[in-house]
């Protein structure tokens, strides 16, 4: 009895793929002209659309957003424990390099201050005992091993001095104010962070009044001449914009270049990250931004020549074969097509079409049934 039903069961997927052999069979050989008629295509709402030739390059749209370079974002840190004694800028203010942001007092900063104070007085002595040294050892009153450790002594110091040196320059103090300390010996009660860079404050974190530690961020100055844009899209067209390609903002006149695709997939949208450069003109977008962006379909150049572009309801498949569905004087003929590119709901295609004849573009679905079934269009 099972002997019987698995060679039942053989002969029935025997009979299955003749079957569908000789369907496709006669879809090829079936005629490409077909009957509709005008009610029926009223009916089923069927709707043309005359065939233009392409001469720009397709496109297809993605949202991105715009974002600030790392290169260009400035994070203002406290370097020190202290209290923000006062904020010298404010919110969107645009600064140059070297402009007064925040001041600081600190206790560390005297600390600081005091080693490098002391860090000073014991240099000039040590320098002042190896010169005394070498003038002994020139004389011959002393031997040269005292010369030797004097020399030792002062290279202490002058590292010694070094370090408080460098310590004060990490908590923000310019190099001109420590000389001046170094000289006066007098310390500050507080200190002043500067912008290293030209460019605009985006972001203020404290305010007066207020203890922070060390490095709390304090504020953000961007430069928002150069900015990028990080645009969304499906994993499976990441490959279809390699760097170089030029994108457009969508009704504004920006461009942007792409300089690479992110190689990590977002596990929430399941997108990856096309970055793009802005390319002039950055003034008319804004950091945080949501735009849409407008990628060319590229395409092999060769293959632009003879070639249409269609949306993506107004091409039937027939196994591997493409067809364009052409309208006729009493109804539409099936037209052979070769599919160049495809991205979102745009389509590039080849054939034996021309300008200016009315393809249909909805209700495609219902013609391919009346081609494949004439009994469907009566």
């Amino acid at each position: 009895m099972k002997k019987w039903n698995l060679r039942f069961r053989g002969g029935a997927c025997a009979i299955a793929i003749a079957c569908a052999f000789t369907a496709t069979v006669q879809a090829a050989d079936r005629p490409a002209k077909f009957a509709v008629p005008t009610s029926q295509i009223q009916a089923l709402g069927i709707q043309t659309a005359a065939l233009q030739s392409q001469t720009d390059s397709v496109t297809t749209s993605f949202p991105a957003q715009v974002v600030i370079p790392p290169k260009a974002e400035q994070v203002v840190s406290s370097p020190v424990a202290g209290l923000v004694v006062q904020l010298l800028v404010q919110q969107n203010q645009v600064v140059r390099s070297g402009a007064s942001l925040v001041r600081i007092a600190s206790p560390e900063l005297g600390q600081l201050q005091l080693q490098l104070l002391q860090a000073t007085a014991r240099a000039t002595l040590v320098r002042q005992a190896a010169q005394r040294e070498q003038a002994l050892f020139d004389e011959g009153i002393i031997p040269q091993r005292r010369v030797q450790e004097a020399q030792a002594a002062l290279m202490e110091g002058e590292a010694a001095l070094n370090q408080a040196r460098a310590a004060l320059r990490l908590s923000g103090m310019p190099a001109a104010t420590i000389a001046h300390i170094a000289a006066s010996g007098k310390p500050q009660d507080s200190i002043t962070l500067a912008a290293t860079q030209a460019g605009i404050v985006t972001g203020i974190a404290v305010k007066p009044g207020q203890r922070v530690e060390a490095a709390t961020a304090l504020l953000h100055v961007a430069q928002i001449d150069s900015l990028w844009l990080d645009i969304q899209l499906p994993v499976s067209e990441s490959a279809n914009w390699p760097a170089g390609t030029k994108v457009k903002i969508q009704d504004r006149n920006v461009t942007a270049r792409i300089l690479s695709a992110s190689q990590t997939v977002s596990s929430s949208s399941q997108t990856v990250v096309l970055r793009a450069a802005v390319e002039g003109k950055a003034g008319q977008v804004r950091p945080g931004e949501f735009v849409t962006v407008e990628l060319p379909v590229l395409a092999n150049p060769a293959a632009t020549q003879g070639s249409w572009d269609v949306p993506l309801s107004a091409v039937a498949h027939d196994g591997d074969q493409a067809y364009l569905f052409v309208r006729t004087a009493d109804g539409f003929e099936a037209r052979p097509v070769k599919v160049v590119v495809s991205v979102g709901q745009r389509v590039r295609v080849q054939g034996p079409v021309k300008a200016g004849e009315q393809i249909a573009v909805s209700g495609v679905v219902a013609l391919k049934g009346a081609w494949l079934d004439p009994k469907e269009s009566k």
